[in-house]
């Protein structure tokens, strides 16, 4: 099976090494590659479906006939002249100019589908020969020959993810962050229908929502229309060859007609099923008179400025998304904090809203969930097709003191915590169905968990040599639980079992260094032979011994994690009945709103929750402060080095 993560993160680092050793910024590098990563889809996907139509292929005088590029049309696929297969691009003789090559590819692609004209990159002679060539090597990977497993879909999004960190900010739009857009996702659970993102980036909102109908066992082709609008054109064709990649149809509108301000670019208003978006927050100078023009308003216009020029664009988005929904639609989508207690006109705006009783729920974010930049943001969501029941009243969750802390710019839920945040939905929703598979899954997951860490332990305890024999009676214990627990609660113990676990194996760990350590260097290489044949040193077979142990511990955070997400859910929620949890979700009436003069912000209705005290918590993050003390003092180095060097330059 291949390790996805493992195959991101090795392409990654080898293609931005090339970028360090060029003189290519991010920005110069980010298309191109991406371009290649689709070019390598292109020719898997091409041998894929060559390979389907050559089944069935007739015979003539002896010969099979060639494929064409009807047949490829037939199958809803790209078909490649040879000289724009990945092949024929990696043999290219020494002497040949690799980038007019990989831009004729490019050109000759684009001839053969009308939905990529003028979408693919063709700077690749800005490239040097040599660069070109590693790169196209980088991406010949057996691995990414696996077409219905998505995998070049999921190394797109990857690297579009990583090269968003570097370019991510401009003018006030942002790439969306993965978990925003699955939890957005997740939340409106789109399965048919007209999809529209009127704010659409890169397209993530669409890929995401084909991954959530794939898991049903739906085609999201099929199953779905996918309408885009972004006015910037280098998005527009990022978000092309993303849903290229993914194997997804998509209609794109880019550059002036896509300005959602100004345009219906699509005429979807009150059309669609589902709309979700990112838009870029708090723009200013919008012409109010061509946005009245072109309509989408049913709240009216937010405030206007002596200038006739809306002075702040977050109630327009507002708006359109709800205009765009049909009588059962339902939207999500991300908005700046401050538009959930805007004043004036905005109140007013939101108050109408409001009253319709489609506002389903709203969800306060934790700051640097951005790329580079470090606003609070709130996901607000719509539904139209609301129960009776449910129509006067909106769930409020107050998230920001959930998530997962990725380093000291970034933060993110994981799955598990997205898992548990919809599990509030579900239950304010009545669906404790859904809630009661999420327990199931978790109890799945640990106890899959723990049958893999024994297997693991099994593997690397011949490294131990008898050391690690006190873990025995542990891992019984562990056994006998996974062997009888009935529900999850009784799983949950498993946790500070987990952490005695890690303990151990490092304690009998250091007992093993530390006999080893205390012999003569040819005694200890002995010593390291007569456990592992292959050791050639002492020292050597410790390196050897820790990373092993170290990749279990590691296993074992990770699978303790799961449990405490589990924990954390079960204690709110039991076995599936909703309740208001103090500083964390409230299920507010119109009339409670009405009296907080129409605030849509989390924080007003659900109060703060008192403060748990976690001394392994505590531990964790100081270990984590450290880490990101020592990152610090290296940049002040660098720095300060770079600063010296000036100064020797200026003569100073």
């Amino acid at each position: 099976m291949i390790n996805i993560r493992k195959l991101e993160s090795e392409l990654w680092e080898s293609a931005d090494l090339l970028r360090q050793g060029s003189k290519l910024s991010s920005q110069e590098y980010c298309m191109p590659v991406l371009g290649l990563i689709f070019l390598r889809y292109a020719y898997s996907r091409f041998k894929y479906v060559e390979a389907e139509i050559l089944k069935d292929r007739p015979v003539r005088n002896g010969r099979v006939l060639p494929v064409e590029s009807s047949d490829f049309k037939q199958k809803s696929a790209i078909f490649l002249p040879e000289k724009a297969r990945y092949d024929y691009l990696l043999n290219l003789p020494d002497d040949a100019d690799c980038g007019k090559a990989v831009n004729e590819a490019m050109e000759l692609i684009e001839a053969e589908s009308t939905q990529l004209k003028g979408i693919l990159p063709k700077t690749y002679t800005s490239f040097g020969n040599d660069l070109l060539k590693e790169l196209l090597r980088i991406f010949n990977n057996s691995a990414l020959n696996e077409i219905n497993d998505d995998i070049l879909g999921r190394i797109y999004e990857y690297f579009l993810n990583k090269f968003a960190s570097a370019i991510a900010s401009d003018d006030g739009v942002f790439f969306t962050p993965k978990s925003l857009v699955k939890m957005i996702v997740n939340i409106i659970e789109p399965t048919h229908g007209i999809v529209l993102d009127p704010a659409c980036g890169s397209g993530g909102m669409f890929v995401s929502s084909s991954d959530f109908v794939n898991v049903e066992g739906i085609n999201a082709n099929s199953a779905m229309t996918f309408y885009g609008q972004e006015k910037v054109e280098f998005n527009a064709k990022l978000c092309i060859m993303n849903m290229a990649v993914h194997g997804l149809n998509a209609k794109i509108k880019s550059g002036d007609e896509a300005n959602s301000f100004y345009h219906d670019a699509h005429n979807l208003e009150g059309r669609c099923d589902y709309v979700m978006a990112n838009p870029p927050f708090n723009v200013d100078k919008v012409k109010a008179e061509s946005t009245q023009n072109a309509g989408r308003l049913p709240f009216g216009l937010p405030g206007v400025n002596q200038k006739k020029e809306v002075s702040n664009a977050n109630y327009l988005w507002i708006s359109y998304f709800y205009a765009y929904l049909n009588d059962t639609g339902r939207a999500g989508f991300v908005m700046a904090a401050s538009a959930t207690d805007s004043g004036n006109k905005e109140r007013e705006i939101r108050k109408q809203l409001i009253q319709t009783g489609h506002v389903d729920c709203l969800m306060s974010v934790a700051n640097n969930f951005f790329y580079k930049v470090s606003l609070p943001c709130s996901l607000w969501f719509f539904d139209k097709g609301k129960k009776e029941e449910l129509k006067d009243k909106v769930l409020f969750i107050d998230s920001r003191n959930y998530y997962t802390v990725v380093d000291r710019t970034l933060n993110e839920w994981s799955e598990w915590q997205m898992k548990n945040l919809n599990a509030i939905v579900w239950l304010y929703r009545g669906e404790k169905e859904k809630y009661t598979k999420l327990l199931q899954d978790y109890s799945t997951q640990i106890i899959n968990d723990c049958k893999e860490l024994d297997t693991e332990f099994e593997s690397v305890s011949v490294l131990m040599n008898g050391y690690g024999e006190k873990l025995k009676p542990l891992r019984a214990q562990v056994a006998d639980i996974i062997k009888n627990a009935e529900d999850i609660n009784q799983l949950l113990p498993l946790n500070d079992m987990l952490k005695k676990y890690t303990t151990e194996l490092n304690a009998s760990l250091k007992a093993l260094f530390e006999y080893g350590d205390g012999l003569e260097k040819e005694e200890a290489k002995d010593f390291a032979k007569s456990i592992d044949e292959s050791a050639t040193t002492w020292d050597r077979f410790k390196k050897s011994v820790s990373a092993s142990l170290e990749e279990v511990v590691s296993q074992i955070k990770a699978y303790r994690t799961v449990i405490k997400e589990a924990k954390w859910l079960t204690e709110k929620f039991g076995d599936g009945t909703y309740t208001d949890v103090l500083g964390l979700c409230k299920v507010a009436t119109i009339d409670e709103i009405e009296e907080k003069n129409w605030s849509l912000t989390p924080g007003a209705y659900v109060g703060v929750a008192p403060v748990e005290e976690d001394d392994e918590n505590f531990e964790e993050r100081m270990t984590e402060i450290h880490k990101e003390l020592l990152t610090l003092q290296a940049e002040a180095n660098q720095l300060m080095d770079t600063i010296s060097a000036n100064f020797e330059e200026l003569g100073i």
